[in-house]
């Protein structure tokens, strides 16, 4: 039972290269392979043993809600994604702390919408820098409930209207600059609410009336440019003595030479001053030794997003590795349930038959590798600790466990997968691959794609698990795999034969778990054996479709789902698990064709190839038969010595 972030009670398994061969090219191999396939399945048979990421809430929503408002008509802003787990990683223009977006700096983006509310999601902006667009509209009173807001800077743009008074709520405001827009009205009394203003400027606008007192004593104010009661005749000036006097473009050259001279100095000092730090550091790291000491202090030493733990902290979180949090365990080791020390639920991955020759300095590039693939299907990497005997890896822990579970394991009174959901867990990670194929550089594959890992966090969103991972662990060495890593019934033909991998052996994995998800079905069953029926899902289900049995198919725990939809999935699971690895559709073809674009035409090709397949398949059963039955009269034949 696969309950953790990519580990299944039953394991991986060790499968020697064969010269298997795509059973679509002869007939004789068309029957050879599932012979072999069953042979070596119950070989297996007899020889073995038989987390959630809060960080996206919303956010990126309200990213995305927030420039649809805003009308990026000249399409500056291209890496906003929906798809990535959080904008913390990779969106430009956004700067986060804690996993929060605190900052959005949109300057000069040539927007002509308005401001929405769906900026008051991000409930934890500091800085709203929106200056030198073509924004109009009334200025919002909502923005008033954006409690943490310090800086709001719109000016230049084209919003009208009065200043709303419920923004003297905005009690952390440090700086509101509203200049050069068609404000109207008067400057509100509120105001003089927000005591920590440092600096307020409302020039060049048609603003009139009076201004009150208390604001002439903020550090920087300009009031210039508009009608309201300053300046010449009044008591007050409407530009603060603090501000910065506008400079005379008539210096003298001596002095524009000698302030070029001294930037370019001080450019030099500063270029000579990084390059040595980062040669220090790199030496540093370098040589740096870490062993397997018992009390071993926190380092704080990141890895870009990533946190390294200490070894102290791990052994604290998981109780010393107490039997009692095991929550799962596969080919590459042992997963804990922890608690880290601000109460943060984890899950703690301790690779075993870790003997890479490489050393810390391969994990830590496999490392990397990892937490750069960042996005909203797949799950993030927390942090890791190494020792001179130990590499870990932690996790957050996903509270609704793996879609395997859910499928087949659940406990009374827990909740299963209706179809809705099973529909989005085929969407998202048919995502979360096309990701890892298409937009990593050097692409990922996983190897292992199933549904015990693919985890489900609290939203029931589908997270994969344990990509990247076989690159982390020397196949020579450890006593799970030889050249093949994965799950027989999952695993693809050629990568059977061959031990060589490649995105298509991917896509053939995520066919299977397709079956999975409308079946319930495990992959390999052998107690179809007792009702004649196939051990592999996927020939079960070619079984039953060629029958016309597809009420059979559906698993009988969902009550209601769309006929339609589930025949979608149904062939392009087919459609990925197709024999010849060029045949299959790479990722992004497979979302398309969940969506139903370009499908129709496949699986016509699809079927006319099946046909012929089947003919092929039932004219070398009835040839082994007629042998079987005409043996009794065959002279005894020489067979070659053993080679």
């Amino acid at each position: 039972m696969a309950i953790s972030p990519g580990y299944q009670k039953q394991g991986e398994v060790s499968t020697e290269s064969s010269p298997l061969v795509d059973r679509e090219n002869s007939m004789s191999t068309a029957f050879s392979f599932q012979h072999f396939h069953l042979n070596l399945l119950m070989f297996l048979l007899l020889c073995s043993n038989g987390l959630s990421s809060n960080d996206y809430d919303g956010e990126g929503h309200a990213l995305i809600e927030l420039l649809r408002d805003l009308n990026d008509s000249h399409n500056r802003i291209k890496d906003w994604n929906i798809n990535l787990v959080s904008p913390c990683f990779s969106w430009s223009h956004v700067t986060c702390r804690n996993g929060n977006v605190i900052s959005l700096s949109l300057a000069s983006n040539g927007f002509s919408g308005t401001l929405p509310p769906s900026i008051t999601k991000l409930k934890f902006l500091v800085s709203l820098d929106l200056q030198n667009n073509e924004l109009s509209g009334a200025l919002p009173d909502y923005l008033s409930s954006m409690s943490n807001l310090q800086n709001l800077n719109l000016a230049n743009n084209s919003f009208n209207g009065p200043i709303p008074a419920a923004w003297g709520q905005l009690y952390n405001l440090k700086h509101l600059v509203m200049r050069g827009n068609h404000l109207t009205g008067t400057v509100p009394n509120s105001l003089i609410n927000i005591t920590g203003l440092k600096e307020l400027d409302l020039s060049s606008n048609d603003l009139t009336g009076g201004i009150p007192l208390q604001l002439f004593s903020i550090p920087t104010y300009n009031f210039s440019g508009t009608h309201l009661a300053c300046g010449n005749g009044f008591q007050q000036p409407c530009v603060s003595s603090s501000s910065v006097p506008a400079v005379s473009s008539r210096r003298p050259k001596l002095q524009v030479v000698i302030t070029g001279a001294s930037c370019g100095a001080f450019l030099l000092l500063l270029v000579g001053a990084i390059v040595t730090y980062q040669c220090n550091y790199s030496r540093k790291l370098k040589h740096d030794q870490f062993f397997d000491v018992e009390g071993d202090v926190e380092r704080n030493i990141s890895l870009g997003q990533l946190r390294r733990f200490s070894w102290r902290e791990i052994q604290i979180a998981t109780d010393n590795f107490s039997e009692n949090n095991i929550i799962g365990q596969g080919g590459f080791g042992k997963v804990y349930k922890g608690y880290l020390s601000d109460n943060t639920k984890v899950a703690v991955k301790r690779l075993t038959d870790y003997h890479n020759p490489g050393g810390e300095a391969a994990f830590l590039r496999e490392v990397q590798l990892i937490s750069v693939a960042v996005h909203r299907n797949l799950l993030r990497l927390i942090g890791f600790c190494i020792t001179s005997s130990e590499r870990i890896l932690v996790y957050p822990f996903m509270q609704n466990l793996s879609v395997a579970y859910r499928l087949r394991d659940l406990k009374p009174g827990e909740k299963a997968l209706d179809w809705p959901m099973r529909r989005r867990i085929a969407f998202g990670a048919a995502h979360g691959l096309e990701y890892l194929h298409e937009h990593c550089d050097p692409k990922i594959i996983h190897r292992d794609l199933k549904a015990a890992n693919i985890l489900l966090d609290d939203n029931f969103e589908p997270v994969l698990g344990d990509f990247g991972l076989a690159k982390l662990v020397d196949t020579k060495l450890t006593h799970i795999t030889t050249q093949v890593r994965g799950t027989m019934g999952h695993i693809a033909p050629e990568y059977l034969s061959t031990g060589k991998s490649s995105e298509k052996t991917d896509v053939f994995g995520y066919g299977i778990t397709l079956l999975e998800l409308v079946t319930g079905q495990r992959a390999i069953d052998f107690s179809r054996l007792e009702e004649e029926e196939d051990v592999l899902l996927l020939d079960h289900i070619k079984k039953l479709l060629r029958e016309k049995r597809l009420g059979d198919i559906v698993d009988g725990n969902m009550k209601t789902y769309d006929p339609k939809e589930v025949e979608t999935i149904l062939q392009v699971a087919l459609l990925c698990t197709q024999s010849s690895p060029e045949e299959r559709p790479k990722m992004a073809e497979v979302i398309t064709m969940l969506k139903g674009v370009g499908l129709a035409e496949r699986w016509a090709e699809w079927e006319q190839l099946e046909e012929v397949r089947n003919q092929q398949f039932s004219l070398m059963s009835r040839q082994f038969m007629w042998a079987e039955d005409s043996t009794h009269d065959q002279e005894a034949i020489q067979l070659s010595q053993a080679r």
